[in-house]
């Protein structure tokens, strides 16, 4: 049996993989499990039946036999753990491969959900213009130290791992605000994940349901 993974049935990304099932999809594309959609409305998102599998109302979930999963960061490391691919064997190297899967989400995914968050709700608000340069700052801080980490490096750590994977998911929420374009090494850096094969038929996997949608009007 194939996991299942719940995405959105209406993309509100606009069919652009910035929702957060791709960093799912691409973590099972790379170690080649198929996978189930379960596609979900926001009314089913908050309904009883999705709330068993995600006390929160979001996606994405992953269910597989008997395991029930949510958070995005989770599955991708119980994927990582559980088949080869996208984890170092080696102890040091897989323990730090999970550190830079942490500090992608707690670490540069928070300035950036709540800059890009920001133009998309409070730009309207009357303190929308004042709060931008800080938002701004926090992630350019970020971005700064990332590429300085990262050097002339092709990943982060010696060989792809899911701390790239999501790396490269994080900093693609950036796109077209010009702070990624800053960087040239992290610009490359997001072009190589992007690059991948996994990367692109997770990628057209998701964009399809939103094509769908737009069918359908």
């Amino acid at each position: 049996m194939n996991p299942v993974i719940t995405a959105f049935a209406q993309a509100p990304d606009g069919g652009r993989g910035f929702v957060r099932d791709m960093r799912v999809r691409w973590a099972l594309e790379e170690v080649e499990q198929p996978c189930s959609v379960k596609l979900v409305s926001f009314a089913e998102l908050k309904a009883p039946e999705h709330r068993a599998r995600n006390p929160f109302g979001q996606i994405p979930t992953y269910e597989h036999g008997d395991l029930a999963l949510f958070e995005s960061g989770a599955i991708v490391l119980h994927i990582a753990e559980q088949y080869p691919g996208l984890l170092p064997a080696e102890p040091l190297a897989r323990a730090r491969a999970i550190g830079w899967m942490f500090a992608a989400l707690n670490t540069i995914e928070p300035p950036v959900n709540e800059f890009g968050m920001a133009r998309v709700l409070e730009r309207d608000q009357p303190w929308f213009a004042a709060r931008q340069p800080m938002l701004k700052e926090r992630v350019a801080t970020r971005l700064e130290e990332l590429a300085t980490r990262l050097g002339e490096a092709e990943w982060l750590d010696g060989a792809f791992s899911a701390g790239d994977l999501l790396m490269v998911t994080v900093l693609r929420r950036l796109t077209g605000s010009g702070l990624i374009e800053a960087h040239a090494g992290l610009a490359a850096y997001v072009a190589r994940g992007e690059a991948r094969p996994a990367f692109q038929r997770a990628f057209a996997a998701q964009r399809a349901v939103f094509e769908a949608q737009t069918a359908t009007g």
